[in-house]
């Protein structure tokens, strides 16, 4: 997707998603800006949001992200963030999570 990336991790006991999270946007910013011939600027936004999922939901949790572009067309990522956000009752202030 342009504006959102999901991954499915399975993270050991010792790791915590703030590292990892870190790690990733790390690298893959530098590969991007390594690898692009286009002088495009690419970066991150400062959060992110993760849920765990438990062991019975990471086959649905997998096929909702092999078909989120399907899934998109019909509610957009927007849409469906604040959807999960109220759903569960995570208390947040809307102008600042799109910054």
């Amino acid at each position: 997707m342009d504006d959102h990336v999901h991954l499915l991790l399975v993270l050991r006991a010792d790791q915590s998603l703030t590292e990892i999270m870190r790690i990733l946007k790390s690298n893959s910013s530098r590969w991007i800006h390594e690898k692009s011939r286009e002088r495009w600027r690419f970066e991150w936004q400062r959060g992110y949001f993760g849920v765990t999922v438990t062991k019975s939901q990471v086959e649905r949790v997998r096929q909702y992200i092999k078909n989120q572009k399907q899934h998109h067309q019909r509610v957009s990522f927007q849409e469906e963030f604040l959807r999960l956000l109220k759903a569960h009752q995570i208390e947040f202030d809307e102008r600042y999570v799109w910054k």
